[in-house]
């Protein structure tokens, strides 16, 4: 295989054509490796390089080979250990429990070129590799694991991933200070085991500082449901107050430090300056689906301070918005213009909710422990500014470079935060949406909103109203395409009738329906598993059975004519047959519906 300078080393002869012996730092990853700023391991690998680090990559390696982890030789400092973009249960199977058939990271799109909980299979090979090598962990498994957590597809409480993984270190969240840091004071000489204290990490101690929080232990929580969600609690008041969280495992601690700093609009844009060839590596010969997705979009923030109950983006990237600059942006799509590939359109900017670009606290709350999990609910905090005309004036910026002939915004928008955004939701409206705009209600049932912390259906209906007027003032034929959750907590049959008259009504029909999946972490997970909220004490009704949640999915797709059977079996399980006709409509050709085969 010829070697490519402009990557870096996944090969011993790729890193001795840089005329290295060793490295400094080996990464093993989950996902295949593209060289684009938004696949995790190659950004904190270039970061590192930046710093004069060599570094090196084994992606999908065999863990089954302990000679698939030797290819470049044993790391002189210590071995990165991340499973990808997505927690590798998630990745491997569905909300069903069924195992999925492809993976959009792996060439080819092919299945089962990573192991079920990655970190251990990983960490294990490496340590038979490399007998006593140190070995960090990160990405989101690790961020969502960091401490005792209810596993779905194991039905019960497992220990901290750091326990379970025998890691030595476990950095959460984006990764780049702490990960600087560590590597820097590993190069300074300072002994692995001793560097304890960096923000962002999480390690196995004997002393735990005087001011930390003491969450119940693991064997507490495994046992009993009220101490899991009192340890829920207690995580997150004392992340808000910039406290360590100590787990005890029988005999062993598990510090999770306080959270890193978010970065700065300086450290973002060097961040998105480094030279990523915005390729998959050379050696591949098939495509890469993930790569093709997201190819020639922008990453202009990142961040979400919405706090729903589902999502752990917030847990991963922070609620601080960290933006960055209109230059920045500006330098990647000039750059992205001569990207061979590219053929004037570029198809997103945003981030994990495209209209926070910019967005800020006028309390600078953000830093300074602020014990609210959302910015935006129940009500929009008064110390949020609000205001889209950075986001709107940068995507007036983008459509005057040259080269550009399209620019989309694919990322989901908060169309709460739209109704306080006009300058914005006129860009938008008028230049960057591609016939559907995409919108995240996830329900329009008033209660499950309030499980969620999410905004009401009431408005959603304002928002709806205002995009098809302004879409007609425009003479655009644009509609709106709703993203909606079936069998989350707090959602019974009942609400998801409502949820239907709703679309009905309304004209909209769902495309995909996203099927709850309890993910480590989440409040929703903590109220999935406990059947209460952690907060409130409240008692949720939580839908566990598989028939109950393949007719909530029916109703989310009531036009369907394969669901009508499922939608009549709905309605009378909740005592709603006098809405048959209001969803359903009257039959065609006056039949009582198409009855599923059994």
């Amino acid at each position: 295989m010829k070697t490519n300078p402009n990557f870096l080393p996944i090969t011993a002869t790729e890193m001795k054509s840089r005329g290295w012996e060793e490295l400094d730092i080996l990464f093993i990853s989950g996902d295949a490796y593209v060289d684009h700023p938004a696949f995790g391991i190659p950004l904190l690998a270039r970061m590192l390089e930046q710093e004069g680090f060599r570094v090196g990559i084994i992606p999908q390696p065999d863990w089954k080979d302990p000679d698939a982890f030797k290819v470049m030789g044993r790391p002189r400092l210590f071995a990165a250990v991340s499973t990808g973009a997505m927690d590798s249960m998630v990745n491997h199977y569905t909300a069903a429990k069924k195992v999925r058939n492809n993976d959009a990271y792996t060439p080819g799109g092919r299945a089962g070129a990573r192991p079920n909980r990655g970190l251990i299979a990983y960490t294990a090979a490496l340590k038979n590799a490399f007998p006593g090598i140190f070995v960090v962990i990160g990405g989101i498994e690790a961020s969502l694991r960091s401490l005792a957590h209810y596993d779905y597809w194991d039905k019960r409480v497992r220990r901290s991933i750091l326990v379970d993984s025998k890691a030595d270190l476990l950095v959460y969240g984006m990764g780049e200070h702490p990960l600087l840091e560590f590597a820097g004071r590993a190069r300074s000489g300072e002994p692995l085991p001793a560097i304890n204290d960096i923000r962002g990490t999480a390690i196995i101690t004997k002393k735990p500082p005087k001011e930390s929080v003491l969450l119940p232990s693991f064997e507490e929580v495994e046992n009993d449901k009220d101490a899991y969600n009192r340890a829920f609690r207690l995580t997150v008041e004392g992340t808000a107050r910039g406290l360590s969280l100590v787990q005890e495992h029988g005999s062993r601690r598990v510090m999770v430090n306080p959270q890193a700093t978010p970065l700065s609009e300086k450290e973002m844009d060097a961040l998105y300056d480094l030279p990523f060839q915005k390729l998959p590596h050379p050696s591949y010969k098939e495509p890469i689906p993930a790569y093709e997705q997201i190819r020639f979009s922008i990453t202009s923030h990142r961040g979400c301070f919405g706090g729903c109950a589902f999502c752990a983006i917030a847990s991963h990237q922070g609620k601080t918005i960290q933006s960055r600059s209109e230059g920045s942006i500006v330098r990647e799509i000039a750059k992205l213009t001569r990207h061979p590939e590219f053929r004037g359109t570029v198809t997103d900017v945003g981030g994990p909710t495209a209209n926070m670009y910019g967005l800020s606290c006028t309390g600078n709350k953000f830093s300074k422990g602020c014990d609210k999990s959302s910015c935006l609910f129940p009500t929009p905090c008064s110390n949020l500014k609000a205001s889209g005309g950075k986001g709107a004036a940068l995507l007036k910026k983008i459509r005057r470079i040259a080269g550009v002939k399209h620019v989309f915004v694919a990322s989901g928008v908060r169309y709460d935060l739209l109704e306080k955004q006009p300058e914005y939701l006129n860009e938008l409206l008028s230049h960057h949406v591609g016939g559907l705009l995409k919108v995240a209600p996830e329900t329009l049932s008033a209660e499950v909103a309030r499980v969620m912390r999410k905004p009401g259906p009431d408005c959603f209906d304002r928002f709806l109203k205002l995009f098809r007027e302004k879409s007609r003032k425009l003479n655009l034929r644009q509609a709106v395409v709703p993203y909606l959750i079936s069998g989350h907590p707090g959602c019974t049959l009942s609400h998801m009738v409502d949820t239907a008259i709703f679309l009905k009504r309304n004209n909209l029909r769902v495309e995909q329906v996203q099927e709850f999946t309890p993910t480590p972490g989440t409040l929703a997970t903590c109220i999935y598993y406990t059947g209460k909220d952690p907060f409130s004490g409240e008692k949720v009704h939580v839908p566990t059975s598989d028939l109950e949640k393949r007719l909530q999915k029916s109703l989310l797709l009531w036009h369907v004519p394969e669901n009508r059977a499922d939608i009549r079996k709905a309605l009378k399980l909740c005592g709603r047959e006098s809405d048959t006709e209001v969803v359903l409509g009257k039959d065609p050709k006056g039949r009582k519906g198409i009855k599923r085969k059994s």
